[in-house]
């Protein structure tokens, strides 16, 4: 099989169905396991921690930037599946060169979508590719317009400050749970100082569990400073991950909404 990656590099899989799948993205992990690719999962990385059963059985190869390339190298994988953005561009060229490689760049809800149907062709699952995008897809419908959307400020990282900007999935995701990014005019994940924040007239501050893993106390810090604006933590996978889990994210941003407002 030959397909074309999102680098607009030739992916070819002597071996088809692939036996044996690395994964070098959390929720690319996640997905195959919904696709039902428990026993071909050959290798992924400390930050797969979902479904636990993977995380816990399955041999991991490092961090998604510091991959342990002599690792995967002894497995022999016919397939390692990465991502622009979370992987490391030099260490998956090494690996590209040795075994098939398929990389994602995926930046908003239809890229999504389309790299499920995808994956579902590279591993031979496209039945159950679609019936898991029917779910999505229906999902989302159920969610409602929204009139008003308040600003927000989507942080992601503390020291230094670290927001989620324009061109990106976590702003499209913002988009549709039904608010405003008060830093979508900047490019990707920009550092800002925190007289901008000061100065952005935002209704709510969402500290992401991910990558950086805000806590409550960081709730009170951040109330302190803008006393006027709400703080609260929030679940990073619902606006990063773009596999499977895509089918909890509508239900998962009505509840947050209705939180805010109380």
């Amino acid at each position: 099989m030959k397909i074309i990656d999102d680098l607009d590099r030739s992916c070819v899989l002597p071996n088809y169905p692939p036996k044996k799948i690395i994964s070098l993205v959390p929720s690319i992990t996640e997905l195959l396991y919904d696709l039902g690719l428990e026993d071909s999962i050959a290798g992924i990385t400390k930050f797969c921690v979902y479904p636990e059963v993977i995380y816990r059985s399955k041999p991991r190869i490092g961090g998604t930037k510091t991959i342990d390339i002599e690792k995967i190298t002894s497995i022999a994988p016919d397939l390692i599946i990465a991502n622009k953005e979370e992987n490391n561009r030099e260490e998956v060229e090494i690996l590209s060169a040795r075994f098939p490689t398929y990389v994602t760049d995926i930046r908003n809800y239809e890229d999504a979508l389309e790299k499920i149907k995808i994956i579902g062709e590279l591993t031979d699952k496209k039945q159950n590719a679609q019936a898991l995008l029917d779910v999505i897809a229906g999902s989302f419908e159920r969610l409602r317009p929204h009139t008003v959307k308040p600003k927000v400020a989507y942080l992601i990282w503390k020291s230094p400050l670290m927001v989620a900007g324009g061109d990106t999935y976590i702003q499209d995701m913002l988009s549709r749970a039904g608010f405003e990014n008060a830093f979508a005019h900047y490019d990707r994940y920009p550092t800002i100082e925190i007289g901008e924040l000061l100065a952005t007239k935002i209704d709510y501050i969402l500290l992401s569990s991910e990558p950086f893993p805000f806590m409550e106390k960081d709730i009170a810090h951040f109330q302190r400073l803008l006393p006027h604006t709400k703080a609260t933590l929030v679940d990073g996978t619902m606006f990063s991950w773009y596999g499977s889990r895509l089918r909890l994210v509508p239900s998962y941003f009505v509840k947050l909404r209705t939180r805010l407002k109380e």
